[in-house]
């Protein structure tokens, strides 16, 4: 007997796990989650119904998931909605201890929030958009731009290129096109240095015997993130619907 499940035999169980805890709501997996899975369907509400009657599609929060507040900040979005934020967390206190002004230790701190809690590809330009309209244009600029300055080392920065992207992607990984481009371009952008500067505090090799709290930048995220006042995503930023997607990260529509 094979016991090897299918993507497809996965999805299933998952979704039958899923209705058991959510009871009479139904809650379903997006299309890019499905993809993950090389999976090629698309969830059919009409057949969901069919197959749980009596439930509805879920449209509220997701009773599995932590309560959010009703005006969610940052800080909540780490501790409810992020994976385990360590490595952003020692990559801010290692930025800060080396002296750098609270802009770079923020970039730090936010510099890989798309991995954390929305998506790993692309993920410099994903969390540059996240936080656009909450922090300086310098910032969101150099969030974006460590994504492609990581795959190339620059001896008067002190940053090598990581040995263990080598272990990750061969030693003989070469960046797409618009990765070699981006690069090109930032290295003559007059913010190069700050955007180079969350490469050298990027800790590329996580220490488990070290533990940083998030309460430790509360308040250079007070004196450096906009918090809105009606909660991240309800003032209607051009970022908003990307928060409120980790709020409710399985409403139907």
């Amino acid at each position: 007997m094979n016991d090897v499940m299918t993507p497809s035999q996965r999805a299933d169980a998952l979704e039958d796990k899923m209705m058991q805890d959510l009871e009479n709501a139904i809650a379903v997996r997006s299309r890019l989650f499905l993809l993950a899975e090389a999976d090629f369907a698309m969830p059919n509400g009409v057949k969901l119904q069919q197959e749980h009657p009596g439930a509805k599609m879920l449209m509220s929060d997701d009773p599995r998931l932590p309560k959010m507040p009703a005006k969610p900040t940052l800080i909540d979005f780490f501790k409810l909605r992020f994976a385990p934020p360590m490595h952003l967390l020692q990559s801010a206190r290692h930025a800060k201890v080396a002296g750098m002004p609270e802009h770079v230790v923020l970039a730090c701190l936010l510099h890989d929030i798309a991995v954390l809690g929305f998506i790993r590809s692309d993920h410099g330009y994903w969390g540059a958009q996240m936080v656009e309209p909450y922090v300086t244009e310098e910032v969101t600029w150099a969030i974006r731009a460590h994504q492609a300055l990581r795959f190339y080392p620059d001896e008067s920065f002190g940053y090598a290129y990581p040995d263990n992207y080598k272990a990750y992607f061969g030693e003989d990984y070469k960046p797409e096109p618009h990765i070699e481009r981006a690069y090109k371009e930032a290295r003559e952008h007059k913010w190069y240095g700050t955007a180079r500067m969350i490469c050298v505090h990027d800790l590329y090799s996580f220490d488990p015997d070290v533990h940083v709290e998030l309460e430790e930048f509360t308040d250079i995220i007070g004196r450096n993130f906009r918090q809105p006042e009606e909660g991240l995503g309800f003032d209607s930023s051009p970022s908003a619907h990307m928060w409120r997607t980790l709020r409710q990260p399985t409403k139907y529509l």
